[in-house]
């Protein structure tokens, strides 16, 4: 029995996609999976981001969101994604039904993991900015690569962690993953972070800097920028920074 190829899916124009399911992760993000022929992928390298088209108040709007399966996935593609106030493009995505098809153009090239980049990998994330890290970190660990692997997960409130329950099986069952939680309203007792995430917090539960290692970054613009030039003064360079 010779198995099919696998078709690789890649455009530049918008195309529609049908919602099959939606799941609630937290209070206010949800996953929406979107359905793929059988045979079919997204072409695309784990941190690479489609975006999402639609016209809203009769103006045309678009946002990048990096999808959160795993590369190679056949047959579907999740993307997990807040829910802002003032986010027109997450609020109409929010509003979808399962059924309705949502125009999608890419995926497109962003700061993504290549096999063999790094043997130690630092993740520093705000809110949302998680989700372009969630399908690097599924990939490495689906793929036994070897890579060690460090989570600094900044949130306002416990309810906010995204994947909290995949972070904490992730920890139980891979060696290789460490995972740091900053709250900025932790709960009574809380063990780990509080407040926003500094300097000692980055030198204590990231991986020095070196030649094998990589950090990605991503949140708010105003905390990416912070904490790049955070990440510069402990030593990382320029290139070892990435943002998804």
């Amino acid at each position: 029995m010779t198995s099919e190829p696998i078709t690789r899916i890649k455009s530049k124009t918008p195309v529609p996609y049908e919602l099959t399911a939606v799941h609630h992760d937290t209070h206010d993000t949800k996953t929406f999976c979107f359905a793929l022929p059988d045979d079919a992928t997204l072409d695309m390298l784990p941190g690479d981001h489609l975006f999402i088209h639609a016209t809203i108040d009769g103006k045309p709007a678009k946002r990048p969101y990096t999808p959160s399966s795993v590369p190679g996935t056949t047959g579907y593609f999740d993307l997990t994604v807040k829910r802002y106030e003032t986010g027109t493009i997450s609020k109409y995505l929010h509003d979808r039904q399962i059924g309705d098809r949502v125009l999608m153009s890419g995926p497109n090239p962003g700061g993504h993991w290549v096999g063999g980049m790094a043997k130690k990998v630092g993740f520093v994330a705000g809110g949302t900015g998680i989700t372009p890290m969630i399908s690097i970190i599924r990939w490495i660990l689906a793929k036994s690569l070897g890579v060690e692997l460090f989570l600094v997960f900044a949130n306002k409130a416990e309810d906010d962690i995204i994947f909290r329950e995949e972070w904490d099986e992730d920890e139980r069952e891979h060696a290789s993953f460490h995972c740091y939680h900053v709250l900025e309203q932790p709960p009574a007792g809380w063990l780990q972070g509080t407040g926003r995430i500094t300097e000692a917090m980055l030198r204590a539960y990231l991986p020095p800097p070196g030649p094998d290692t990589v950090i990605f970054l991503c949140g708010p613009p105003p905390m990416a920028d912070a904490l790049e030039a955070t990440l510069k003064a402990i030593g990382h360079s320029e290139q070892a920074i990435i943002f998804p």
